[in-house]
């Protein structure tokens, strides 16, 4: 069966049919550099990170184009503050969101283009709409003219005569319309500016997007995504501009994820969910989190719900995605026994099977990855139960191997907390002296061994093969 995706244009769940057999050409809107990244920027970069991953396993060849938006009145106005050059600082934070990008496990883009690095292409993207009547010039702005574009609206399903009667646009009398948005802005004072036909300037946001993916990836694209927040106007302008240019459908597929949400705990035991925003002091960025949690932790709630919902983050719900993780690397310890013929290792090689056929059914169906880890906890649960029967061999060890290969594709390292083996001895000692007062039935001294071991994050795991021993 083919891969199914929701496509925000057509509101649906569609095949993937690309352009090019076996080739997908995805584009998604990147981050724009006027500060260190934030989990809501890590959470869009994780969805479409494991989109990536899998269409590479299903085979296709992924050309993955992730720009960074490098000019934009936030990147002015910060360098403004800080007294710095607005490239260098773009610069300072790119480097900074690829090192966290590096650090959250996410594969590196087939391509990072930078919107200054695009000058000639928008600048002769905005002259052929000139010329072909879709754009207009206006005292050294340049507008696109919406009412041509017969469709505009059809993304975010607005109607644009209920657009202008609702919708409250900037005023200016040089606009033949509200609703037209900037191609090109004039030069103000203490601004990065770039000569043009229309005098020195700097391009509106929605034509640098446009341009790189027409630079790179051509006038069609099989997938355009980013988060819900830009569905209008930015990627509804971005289809009337580029389609206007092509008169060709610009992308097959527009994928959307939702937006990241707060969940805090009030005082009377209730919960809020609440925009994450500086106003509101609750920003958490992603070398804020990982100071703190492993980077699969935030990869797991990203994966514990559909990329299209809005996604909690908080506190408890970090701490139940760090059991979660411990669960499935569980499941990795080594084997306890050698038994490769009993029924137990054959029941564990009928999971593994299967384990594999539901995870592709699952994220066949529109990248369903909650479904898909629901799959691997199932096998996780079949390795820890052969570990206990002293399943070992062969089956034992091409179950460890599915579940580090699936759980791959998903993006996770399972990398246990390293620590050092000078402890190894001691806790070895406190495990034999936990057992010797089992024996004589001092179960309160027992268990308090147990737990300051777990205080101090060594957890002892229990078995009919002995006790074992892993960091939180």
């Amino acid at each position: 069966m083919a891969i199914q995706i929701y496509n925000t244009l057509t509101r649906a769940t569609e095949p993937l049919v690309t352009i090019e057999p076996d080739v997908v050409r995805m584009y998604v809107c990147g981050v724009t550099v006027y500060d260190q990244a934030h989990i809501g920027h890590a959470m869009s970069a994780m969805v479409f990170d494991v989109v990536r991953r899998y269409l590479t396993f299903r085979g296709y060849d992924v050309h993955h184009v992730v720009n960074f938006t490098d000019i934009d009145d936030k990147i002015i106005n910060r360098a403004n503050q800080l007294d710095r050059n607005p490239k260098q600082l773009a610069e300072q934070y790119i480097d900074e969101f690829i090192e966290d990008l590096t650090s959250l496990n996410i594969l590196p883009a087939t391509l990072y283009p930078r919107a200054t690095d695009t000058m000639p292409e928008i600048i002769a993207f905005i002259e052929q709409l000139i010329s072909s009547d879709y754009a207009y010039e206006a005292d050294g702005d340049v507008y696109f003219r919406v009412t041509k574009d017969a469709d505009y609206g059809k993304l975010s399903g607005r109607n644009l005569d209920d657009m202008l009667t609702g919708t409250r646009f900037e005023v200016d009398e040089r606009k033949e319309s509200p609703a037209d948005f900037a191609l090109w802005k004039a030069a103000k004072p203490n601004e990065p500016a770039w000569p043009s036909p229309w005098g020195d300037g700097r391009p509106g946001w929605h034509i640098e997007c446009s341009a790189m993916n027409l630079k790179h990836l051509g006038e069609q694209i099989d997938i355009h995504g980013g988060g819900n927040d830009l569905v209008f106007p930015h990627h509804e302008n971005e289809i009337a501009q580029t389609e206007s240019l092509t008169d060709k459908p610009f992308a097959r597929f527009w994928m959307h994820n939702g937006m990241l949400q707060i969940h805090t705990r009030l005082d009377d035991g209730s919960y809020k969910l609440e925009k994450m925003s500086k106003s509101l002091g609750n920003v958490v960025t992603v070398r804020e989190f990982l100071r703190e949690h492993p980077a699969d932790i935030l990869r797991l709630i990203v994966l514990s719900s559909c990329y299209r919902n809005p996604l909690a983050y908080g506190a408890e719900i970090v701490a139940d995605q760090g059991r979660k993780l411990a669960r499935l690397r569980s499941a990795l310890d080594p084997a306890t026994g050698s038994e490769a013929m009993s029924d137990a290792a054959r029941q564990l090689e009928v999971v593994t099977e299967a384990t594999r056929s539901q995870f592709i059914q699952m994220m066949d169906d529109d990248f369903n990855a909650s479904g898909a880890l629901a799959a691997l906890f199932e096998l996780v649960r079949a390795i820890n139960t052969a570990r206990d029967n002293g399943v070992g061999g062969v089956s034992f060890e091409a179950a460890q191997h599915t579940l580090r290969e699936l759980a791959g594709v998903l993006g996770l390292t399972l990398e246990q907390q390293q620590h050092s083996h000078d402890i190894a001895p001691f806790v070895d000692l406190l495990i034999e002296l936990r057992a010797e007062l089992r024996k004589v039935k001092q179960y309160t001294l027992a268990d308090t061994v147990r737990n300051r071991l777990g205080d101090l994050g060594i957890v002892l795991e229990d078995s009919p093969q002995g006790t074992r021993w892993k960091t939180k």
